[in-house]
């Protein structure tokens, strides 16, 4: 998800053990009595041999029991951490970490006025405070991360956007074992393609499929108690777009390079806009200059609630706010090769209680019913039409909006640059840390 201006230890590297096999060498095999070679020599008088001699091959065979997975610890030494993922993932990852001890993402050292943090007393005692706070965010990001490798191995020209986000969806309810509010998917899994920069969806009926041309960006969610991990990549099937896809990489590290306790979010914002836009791309025999989308930012994230209040511009200029020890952002950045700018447009497929949706008087009971069925869902949390239908609520149109109408319910429509163009994102969630600042989300990947 993504806000709308104006409206050191690495994870630990999996290295799967070898499968035991019971292997059988090539033995020669003597045939029964009553083969076509047995009875065509014993028809020729063969010497009176009952059988014949063949060499054959005996298949090889594995057993059947679950790999393990073993990692490397903070001193070098492997340790196994449990069963290995399948393919598709059908594994929780608490049975891949069964002492529920999750993996950190990119830690990071703060500098100058803060360099003191990484070795203070204080700042340790209030991070093992937060300790299981930080298990859920990492458990959330563990998810993320094969989720999405996941999801890089089957996407593909002619697959259909809806096929794709309901492969991706199943699998990160399967593996953060989904459980109401205590944890799942954080947000409805966008799939913008081209143009579109944000917030599409496929709602129920869509047709669409994947083309060689497409530039696709999936932007998903996981959350473990309401502790969200937003996290974004872009996918092409042609190497033209490449520098556009490397412009929005840098432009995103950047971001997450020059974050920090007390550092201003408009600092944040000139030193992106400046490593975006030294890049450009040749597309048919034209060279476009690519631009930050100005009015796209990152955010901070709040319990339960995506959008937390505070904006990281992708341009110089903005807010001069600075940045918060303990708060949890979403640094994403969008480059495009259109005008830079992003408006409202087509059917809406993203839905989120209003701020004071309280306030709201609904009359009519079908809407009364399905405003329950947010209400446990959901609460605060983005949702979408498609899982509406798949919960059972099949004629809800109408019902959703008349919410709308009342003012309980606000719609998120797509959010695109102009036609022709084309727009790439790429996000981590990062985590203000009391003695480091750390990328939850960070993977071998991006």
């Amino acid at each position: 998800m993504t806000t709308v201006e104006t409206k050191e230890q690495v994870p630990p590297k999996v290295v799967p053990e070898k499968e035991d096999s019971d292997e059988e060498s090539d033995d020669e095999v003597t045939t029964a009595a009553g083969t076509d070679a047995t009875k065509e020599g014993a028809a020729a008088g063969a010497g009176g041999e009952g059988a014949a001699k063949k060499k054959k091959k005996k298949k090889k065979k594995k057993k059947s029991a679950a790999a393990t997975t073993t990692a490397v610890d903070a001193n070098g030494n492997n340790v196994v951490i449990g069963l290995a993922q399948t393919t598709p993932p059908t594994i929780p990852v608490s049975k891949l970490f069964p002492n529920k001890v999750y993996p950190l993402g990119e830690v990071c050292e703060y500098k100058n006025d803060n360099s003191y943090r990484t070795t203070s007393a204080e700042k340790r005692d209030q991070e093992r405070l937060m300790a299981n706070v930080y298990n859920d965010v990492r458990r959330a990001a563990e998810v993320h991360r094969q989720v999405r490798k996941y999801v890089q191995g089957i996407v593909k020209p002619g697959l259909a956007l809806t096929e794709l986000v309901e492969s991706l969806e199943k699998a990160s309810r399967t593996l953060i074992e989904a459980d109401g509010l205590k944890a799942g998917i954080g947000f409805p899994t966008g799939v913008s393609i081209n143009h579109i920069a944000a917030h599409f969806t496929p709602n129920p009926g869509d047709k669409t499929v994947l083309k060689k041309d497409d530039v696709l960006k999936i932007d998903f969610g996981t959350h473990v108690n309401g502790y969200i991990v937003d996290c974004a990549f872009t996918v092409t099937f042609d190497e033209k777009f490449d520098n556009l896809k490397n412009a929005v990489k840098e432009a995103t590290n950047t971001g997450i390079r020059e974050a920090g306790i007390d550092v201003r979010l408009c600092d944040i914002g000139a030193a992106i806009q400046e490593v975006m836009e030294s890049y450009e791309i040749e597309l048919n025999g034209k060279t476009y200059p690519i631009k930050s989308v100005r009015n796209l930012n990152g955010h901070t994230i709040s319990p339960y609630v995506i959008h937390g209040g505070k904006t990281v511009p992708i341009v110089k200029g903005g807010d001069a706010t600075k940045m918060e020890e303990g708060e949890f952002y979403a640094i994403e950045t969008f480059g495009s090769t259109g005008r830079g700018q992003v408006i409202e447009d087509l059917e809406s497929s993203h839905f989120m209680k209003t701020p004071h949706a309280a306030q709201a008087t609904i009359r009519l009971p079908k809407s009364k019913a399905l405003w329950q069925h947010i209400n446990k869902n959901y609460d605060t949390l983005c949702f979408c039409r498609r899982w509406l239908d798949d919960a059972g609520e099949k004629q809800h149109f109408m019902s959703l909006k008349n919410l709308i109408d009342v003012g309980a319910i606000d719609p998120y429509p797509p959010l695109v640059d102009i036609k022709g163009s084309y727009v790439a994102q790429y996000e981590h969630t990062l985590l203000l840390r009391p003695t480091a600042k750390e990328v939850i989300s960070r993977g071998d990947d991006y």
